[in-house]
């Protein structure tokens, strides 16, 4: 089974550089146009994070497609620095300290990294085992810029979080194969989505 993981279109907050993850921004204008000048390929399904952003974002790239919200696919909840750019935060004590930790300290009022990890990579798996029992050979997935990094980082079998960073509107063209998934709990990594022409 192909499966497309994408990133929503840019939205007021990302174009600010501010960390938007519980916040439920639209797309900006700009985001928009990403996603129209994008073309995706047909798949059978569409799965994605319940925020409108995502829902917005699917429903330019897949007109008249069903969504199929999952709920743990939502971004990280960056509490206490939610909807602040670095500028806004950087001379926060909490902040800094994050920072300093790599993202793995604590975020005041927020969702701890292993916890947001943990509830992507779950979702991920259960939507996938969903795919699977339909019998389905391509899917979309239109979530967030974290939760393609955690999905990414844990299934791939390369475990940097951070190498899978991904700008709005792209994303990662991966394949589920069931011997791979059942012994490993591993997928393969494709390439990058648009395509990197040659």
């Amino acid at each position: 089974m192909k499966v497309l993981l994408l990133r929503h279109g840019e939205t007021p907050g990302n174009r600010r550089r501010a960390y938007i993850g519980s916040t439920d921004e639209p797309l900006s204008p700009q985001g928009r146009e990403q996603a129209q000048a994008v073309a995706v390929p047909p798949v059978e399904r569409v799965y994605g994070s319940p925020m409108l952003r995502c829902r917005q974002t699917a429903e330019i790239l897949f007109p008249g497609a069903e969504y199929h919200p999952v709920p743990d696919l939502r971004e990280c909840d960056f509490g206490a620095f939610e909807g602040k750019s670095y500028e806004e935060l950087k001379d926060d004590p909490a902040y800094r300290s994050w920072i300093d930790s790599g993202g793995e300290g604590e975020i005041p009022e927020g969702e701890s990294a292993p916890a947001f990890r943990l509830r992507c990579t779950e979702a991920f798996a259960s939507l996938v085992e969903d795919a699977v029992g339909r019998g389905l050979s391509s899917c979309a997935v239109v979530c967030h810029g974290g939760s393609i990094m955690a999905i990414l980082a844990h299934y791939s079998g390369e475990g940097d979080f951070y190498r899978w960073q991904v700008k709005n509107a792209a994303g990662y063209f991966i394949l589920w194969e069931e011997s791979a998934w059942r012994e490993e709990k591993r997928v393969k990594v494709l390439g990058p989505f648009p395509p990197v022409p040659k």
